[in-house]
C-alpha cells in the first residue's frame, strides 16, 4: 500500500521557519518524483516544488522560490520542504505527493496534509 505521511506543521510566528517531512512507502522510491503543495482556506491548490528522486534535480514555482528549500534522503524514503522566513500568506494545509516525474501530473498518490498556521 502507497502511503504518503506529512509531518512538521504546526503553528509559527511570521519570521520563523519549519521543515516539513514527508515519509514514502509503498513504492520505490527513486523511481517517482516527490512534489509538495499547498492550499489555503478558500483558495485553490498550488504547486510549490518538486524533486526527481533519481537525480536530485529540483523545481520550484516562481512565487516559491527564495523562501523554500526541498531536499530528499533516499535511504529514509523522505522528502523535505524547508520554508523560511514564513508570512501569514503561507498558512495552508501542505501536501505531498509523489508521480513518475516533475513534468508529469500529480494523480497518482497524496497524502493526507499537514497544517501550517503563520501568525501575524
Amino acid at each position: 500500500e502507497v502511503q504518503l505521511v506529512e509531518s512538521g506543521g504546526g503553528l509559527v510566528q511570521a519570521g520563523g521557519s519549519l521543515r516539513l517531512s514527508c515519509a514514502a512507502s509503498g513504492f520505490t522510491f527513486d523511481d517517482y518524483a516527490l512534489g509538495w503543495f499547498r492550499q489555503a482556506p478558500g483558495k485553490e491548490r498550488e504547486g510549490i516544488s518538486c524533486i526527481s528522486s533519481a537525480d536530485g534535480r529540483t523545481y520550484y514555482a516562481n512565487s516559491m522560490k527564495g523562501r523554500f528549500t526541498i531536499s530528499s534522503d533516499n535511504a529514509k524514503n523522505t522528502v523535505y520542504l524547508q520554508m523560511n522566513s514564513l508570512k501569514p500568506e503561507d498558512t495552508a494545509v501542505y501536501y505531498c505527493a509523489a508521480t513518475t516525474s516533475c513534468s508529469a501530473s500529480f494523480d497518482d498518490y497524496w497524502g493526507q496534509g499537514t497544517q501550517v498556521t503563520v501568525s501575524s
